[in-house]
């Protein structure tokens, strides 16, 4: 039986008791008043740079491609290289040019940001019905934008992961703050509320060419590369001057934008770390750090200022800007990320595919020897075939992903590739992050022992293919004793190549390095430790330093007497 329930005389008339069936509520909002509707303005989160350089006929191109009606243009680079600043700063063109359009800007590195851009526009243009907790704010936005009268600029900034605006759905991390989430009333993904309309333009900015394929026809992608010489001389020389507390040196100038590979966002980070310190800092200090080691390059590349005209939400560290989408593309593609992770430790330019495609098959062999074989009609032969179709395929697909994020750039020839040395640095340095760089540094080395032949005329031309290779090894010691000593062969057999093409004072250098290994890791009367004193001895002689060559090819003969005996050949060959 239920009982009743009395709130007391205050309460008189108020009833309560039991509600089996459904309950139905609404709420109704106050109308909402008119608005005054504003005139064209300018939405972006950036002043204008006044130190902003000229990139040659880079804008001149976004213009061109804008300029149509219903256009979409794509800038793609590197991170750092200054997309971002090329967009902003057309923006602001665009609306001096134009008063009479609409300029926004939108953050799209993903959905929270994106969706909160869209809101700031509904208010900018004060579209009604923005308020209503159960609007879907992105086609009241899209709806606007398509039945504008004026023209418009859409700036989409740092589309780099691109997955989110093909989605029909939005998870969690879509809510606005402060906004009912819209998942329950978007039916379409977010790319399908940017509007095809005549008077409409899209600009795109992205480090990933595969994100902006998404958005924009190949055609009208604008490739961003690292300014020229004259470019970053500028751009450190206004940055410097800006600050008016710092002497400017051309040539102190050139030298830091060669050293930072004329990276906009670099050049800026280190002008920033200079101005601050000034004048216990100045450029020639900063290189002087710079140059020391690449520990110390790397906490100076780490250095978060500098850069107003930059999102917030994104670090001003070159560094940990690339890394970031080391991150990306080590979740979507590991096979590229492996691919990077050995690149990094060769010579920047010239890095051989056959010496790529070799590593990578030895990594699939390795993996498909740990899977369980399957019961197969196919011969070995078709086998053998169809895994390595496959490879190569894979290979290919590796190789467009790094290039999709300029990570990497493909020579004329076609079998060769480059890399910036920045970024192999900081590539380095995520590997190292991640206990890596170890595991990396020795697979490098092992990959070059395989390849590099012996000093003797049939093989200079695969050494003179490798040389640089190997030198770009000297820096890069493993620390496992069998791993220094393929390391030591390497430099090794460098040696041998360079002292035979006359190159003495490399051989000198590279044969003292392998023997120096050798000894630690073979000992001193092993064969191969004997072989690169007598290298070294050979440089010597060949350098006019008799006695020092006598000395070392006296302790070779002596050590081969011992060791093998005095009627040996190679006892005799050191005679």
């Amino acid at each position: 039986m239920n009982s009743a329930i009395s709130f007391g005389d205050a309460n008189a008339g108020f009833q309560a008791g039991i509600v089996n069936g459904s309950v139905n509520t609404a709420f109704h909002l106050p109308p909402e008043r008119l608005e005054t509707l504003p005139c064209p303005s300018i939405v972006i989160p950036f002043a204008r740079d006044n130190d902003f350089v000229e990139r040659g006929t880079t804008l001149d191109w976004v213009g061109k491609i804008c300029a149509a009606r219903d256009s979409r243009a794509a800038l793609v680079g590197l991170g750092g290289v200054g997309k971002s600043q090329l967009a902003i700063e057309y923006a602001y063109r665009t609306r001096k040019q134009s008063p009479e359009t609409w300029v926004f800007w939108v953050h799209a590195s993903n959905a929270a940001r994106f969706e909160q851009s869209y809101r700031d526009i509904a208010d900018c243009v004060k579209i009604a019905g923005r308020r209503d907790p159960q609007a879907n704010i992105f086609k009241l936005v899209h709806d606007w934008l398509r039945d504008c009268k004026q023209r418009w600029l859409l700036v989409l900034d740092n589309v780099d992961d691109a997955r989110f605006l093909l989605s029909g759905q939005m998870n969690g991390d879509g809510q606005g703050q402060g906004h009912t989430t819209n998942a329950q009333v978007m039916r379409k993904p977010l790319r399908e509320y940017l509007p095809h309309c005549e008077r409409g333009s899209i600009l795109v900015t992205t480090r990933n060419k595969e994100a902006a394929l998404r958005l924009v026809e190949l055609r009208d992608i604008i490739a961003v590369e690292p300014m020229d010489e004259s470019q970053a001389i500028e751009l450190c020389k206004k940055k410097l001057k800006a600050q008016g507390n710092i002497q400017y040196n051309r040539t102190d100038a050139t030298e830091l934008a060669a050293a930072l590979e004329y990276m906009p966002l670099a050049i800026v980070q280190a002008v920033a770390y200079i101005l601050q310190r000034a004048p216990r800092c100045s450029i020639t200090k900063y290189l002087d750090e710079y140059r020391k080691s690449e520990r110390k390059k790397t906490t100076l590349l780490n250095y978060d200022e500098g850069q107003l005209q930059r999102d917030l939400w994104v670090s001003n560290s070159i560094i940990v800007t690339w890394q970031i989408s080391f991150e990306y593309i080590q979740q979507t593609r590991p096979s590229a990320a492996d691919l990077l992770s050995l690149m990094s430790f060769f010579d920047r330019q010239g890095i051989p595919e056959a010496l790529l495609q070799r590593q990578a098959s030895q990594r699939d062999a390795q993996r498909s020897q740990k899977e369980p074989k399957q019961d197969v009609w196919e011969s070995d032969e078709e086998d053998n075939a169809s895994q390595s179709s496959t490879g190569d395929e894979q290979f290919e697909d590796d190789i467009v992903a790094l290039r999709n994020f300029c990570f990497v750039t493909v020579d004329s020839s076609g079998t060769s590739f480059e890399m910036h040395a920045l970024v192999q640095l900081a590539t380095r340095m995520w590997l190292e992050a991640n206990s890596n760089l170890e595991q990396w540094k020795q697979q490098f080395v092992s990959s070059l022992r395989a390849a590099f032949p012996t000093g003797e005329y049939e093989n200079w031309a695969a050494c003179q293919a490798l040389y640089a290779h190997a030198k770009a090894a000297i820096g890069q010691q493993p620390k496992d004793e069998s791993a220094i000593a393929e390391w030591a062969t390497v430099l090794y057999h460098a040696a041998w190549f360079a002292e035979r093409t006359g190159n003495i004072a490399d051989a000198e250098m590279l044969a003292k390095k392998a023997m120096k290994a050798r000894k630690k890791v073979l000992g001193q009367e092993h064969e191969d430790t004997l072989w690169s004193v007598a290298m070294v001895a050979l440089a010597y002689k060949l350098g006019g330093r008799w006695d020092a060559a006598e000395e070392l090819e006296v302790q070779v003969m002596e050590t081969s007497k011992k060791k093998l005996g005095a009627d040996h050949p190679d006892t005799l060959t050191s005679m």
